[in-house]
């Protein structure tokens, strides 16, 4: 069993490479408009009120940001086949070799620095990535849930 401490430690250890990664993303755009394309190519097509509730932003203000990346070429709007009066925002090809893109970017940057780590390290990080990638799954889940 985990200590709260423990817990905190690698908590705080994630949490500050998540946010110094950010930090060194592309500006050309919001957070809140790459974590929207992220998660339309992770998810697939949305409703925008399925968006603005799992990007906890407001109805208006994800209508908005659609209508914005909708001008750029990066998402459309597309009728749902099962349900005539349902509008589902879709990523478009341009939209999705951003996403890839900029995954892509950060990912190199990663292995640029993980080159820095001596031979240990990488081995204790190869060790931690089935833990790494059942966070990643448990935080995904968590994300999906409306915020209350």
């Amino acid at each position: 069993m985990i200590t709260p401490g423990a817990a905190a430690a690698i908590g705080a250890a994630l949490y500050g490479l998540a946010t110094r990664a950010t930090r060194r993303l592309p500006r050309d755009m919001s957070l809140t408009s790459a974590a929207t394309l992220a998660t339309l190519d992770r998810t697939g097509p949305r409703r925008i009120t399925d968006l603005a509730a799992v990007e906890g932003v407001t109805q208006p203000a994800m209508t908005a940001l659609v209508r914005v990346m909708e001008d750029s070429g990066l998402v459309e709007r597309r009728g749902d086949a099962s349900d005539k009066r349902i509008t589902l925002v879709c990523l478009t090809e341009t939209g999705a070799s951003y996403v890839r893109t900029r995954r892509q970017a950060g990912v190199q940057a990663f292995e640029r620095l993980i080159g820095e780590l001596t031979g240990d390290e990488v081995e204790a990080l190869l060790a931690a990535l089935p833990a790494l990638d059942h966070l990643a799954e448990l935080e995904s889940q968590e994300r999906e849930r409306p915020k209350q």
